[in-house]
C-alpha cells in the first residue's frame, strides 16, 4: 500500500536507500550502474563531498528568502557564474525550479519582450515535431511529442510545428549534411510566411534532441541557418538545453558547438546535479533592456524562484565542473563511449543508429537494418529493455515512440561527468546483454 501516485501505477519502484558515486543501493542491498543520470541529471554523480558541504553552509546560513523581499548573495554569485561563460549576448539570469519553469518563463518573456516593444500582434510559437520541452501547459504545447500532447489537447494553446533535423530519419540518400541542413532549416522560414512574419514571436528547439528521439544533434550549418531566418524576420530564438546543457555534450552550453547564440536559453538538470531542484532562464541584454525601459519587471514568479539551497547547490555543481575539469572528461569518455557503442552495436542486427554528443548517446533499435524499420509498438520492447537492464543493476534511459510518437525506440545513455574508461566498458557490456535478452521471442 502507497500513499504516492507514482509514475507507473500497476508498477511500483524499487526503494532507494543509498547512493554514491556511481551506483544506486535499493532496500534489498542491490547495486545499479547510473548510467543516465536519472534523466541526464546526475552530472558529478551521487554524494559528492563539496556540493553537500556547501549545502550544509547555506543551510547554516539562510534556507529561504522570498525573492519579493530579497535577493541572496548565493543566488547572485550563480547568476554571475553563468553570465561569465555564457553564449555572447545573455546578460541575465531567470532561476526557478525545474525545466518545465524554465520553459514557460522564457515563452512569457518573448511574448512581454514584443508587448513592451510595440509588437503585441506577435504571438505564435513554432517548435519541431519529436521535441520535448517540459510538461507544464505552456511547454507541453510547445514540445512537438503527440504522445504526450493528445489527451491534454484541448487545454494546450496554439503552437506550430515544422520537421526536426533528425538525419537518421529524414535525411535524403544521397543528400550531402549541407544540403539536409538547408532543407530542413527552410521548413521554419515557410511557416514564418506562412503565418505572417510579423505575427510569429519565437521559435524553440533543443540543440541536441533529449528524451523524445534520443540523442539527435543537428548536422551541417543548421543551427547558423535557423539563427539567420530567425535575424531576418525579427523572431526570438528560444534554445531548450535542460537536458542537453551545462556540460552534457562536451560544453558548458551544447549551442557553442553550433557557433550560435539564442536570444533565451533554458537549463536546468545538470545545473544543480540532482542534488537541488533548480532550473534558469538565461535572456540577452535586448530582451532585459525592453522589460527595463518599459513596465520595469517580468510579468511573471514563484514562490521558490530564486531559493538559496537551491541556487547553493548550483554554484557548487558548476565549481566542481571548472576546478576539476570535467569538460574535459566528458570529451575523453564521451569518444569512448561512442567507441564502445560501436564495438558493440555498430553491426548489430536490430541496431539501426549510434548517435550523440559527449556523455549525450544513444542507440536506436530497428526490426530492419536496411528499411529502418521500428519494432511493433505494442511489443513495448523499450520497456522490455529497460526492465532487463535493471536486472543486470543498470540504470539507462529507454524510451519509445521514437519516430512519430508512437513508432520506434531508443536507450538514451547519459552517464556522470565523472565517468572512467572501466565504467564505460561495463555499462556498454550490460547494455548489451540487456538489448538481447529483451529482443528474444
Amino acid at each position: 500500500m502507497t500513499h504516492l501516485l507514482h509514475r507507473s501505477i500497476h508498477t511500483p519502484p524499487r526503494h532507494a536507500v543509498a547512493a554514491k558515486g556511481l551506483h544506486f543501493t535499493d532496500s534489498a542491498g542491490r547495486d545499479y550502474i547510473d548510467a543516465s543520470g536519472g534523466a541526464a541529471v546526475s552530472c558529478l554523480g551521487h554524494a559528492h563531498p563539496d556540493v553537500i558541504a556547501a549545502l550544509h553552509a547555506q543551510l547554516d546560513r539562510l534556507a529561504y528568502a522570498h525573492t519579493g523581499f530579497f535577493t541572496t548573495d548565493v543566488a547572485e554569485e550563480l547568476a554571475d557564474t553563468l553570465i561569465a561563460d555564457a553564449p555572447e549576448g545573455l546578460s541575465h539570469v531567470y532561476l526557478v525550479s525545474g525545466g518545465s519553469e524554465a520553459v514557460e518563463a522564457a515563452l512569457k518573456m518573448a511574448r512581454q519582450y514584443f508587448t513592451e516593444t510595440g509588437q503585441p500582434q506577435r504571438r505564435h510559437i513554432i517548435a519541431r515535431r519529436q521535441s520535448y520541452h517540459g510538461n507544464t501547459l505552456g511547454a507541453l504545447a510547445a514540445g512537438g511529442n503527440e504522445w504526450r500532447r493528445a489527451q491534454f489537447k484541448p487545454l494546450l494553446m496554439q503552437a506550430h510545428h515544422i520537421a526536426p533535423c533528425f538525419a537518421y530519419r529524414e535525411q535524403w540518400a544521397g543528400e550531402s549534411d549541407a544540403e539536409y541542413a538547408a532543407r530542413a532549416a527552410a521548413e521554419l522560414e515557410a511557416k514564418i510566411l506562412e503565418l505572417g512574419a510579423d505575427t510569429v514571436a519565437a521559435f524553440v528547439a533543443e540543440p541536441v534532441v533529449g528524451a523524445t528521439a534520443g540523442a539527435v544533434p543537428a548536422v551541417g550549418d543548421y543551427f547558423k541557418r535557423i539563427r539567420a531566418i530567425c535575424d531576418k524576420y525579427g523572431v526570438l530564438l528560444i534554445l531548450d538545453e535542460v537536458m542537453c546543457g551545462m556540460g552534457r555534450t562536451g560544453s558548458l552550453y551544447a549551442c557553442e558547438q553550433d557557433g550560435i547564440s539564442p536570444d533565451l536559453l533554458t537549463i536546468a538538470k545538470g545545473l544543480g546535479g540532482g542534488y537541488q531542484p533548480i532550473g534558469a532562464t538565461l535572456l540577452s541584454q535586448k530582451i532585459y533592456d525592453a522589460f527595463a525601459q518599459g513596465s520595469g519587471f517580468f510579468q511573471h514568479g514563484h514562490t521558490y524562484m530564486g531559493h538559496p539551497m537551491a541556487a547553493a547547490a548550483g554554484l557548487a555543481v558548476q565549481k566542481v565542473i571548472r576546478d576539476d575539469k570535467l569538460l574535459d572528461n566528458v570529451q575523453a569518455m564521451g569518444a569512448e563511449l561512442r567507441h564502445q557503442l560501436h564495438a558493440a552495436f555498430g553491426q548489430h542486427a536490430h541496431v539501426g543508429d549510434i548517435r550523440g554528443r559527449g556523455l549525450f548517446q544513444a542507440i536506436e533499435l530497428v526490426e530492419d537494418r536496411q528499411t529502418k524499420a521500428p519494432f511493433d509498438p505494442s511489443r513495448k520492447l523499450h520497456a522490455r529493455i529497460k526492465a532487463e537492464a535493471m536486472a543486470r543493476g543498470l540504470m539507462v534511459y529507454p524510451m519509445g515512440g521514437t519516430i512519430d510518437g508512437v513508432r520506434g525506440d531508443h536507450v538514451l545513455l547519459a552517464p556522470p561527468f565523472i565517468v572512467t574508461a572501466a565504467d564505460v566498458a561495463e555499462i556498454t557490456g550490460r547494455l548489451a546483454e540487456a538489448v538481447n535478452a529483451a529482443l528474444q521471442p
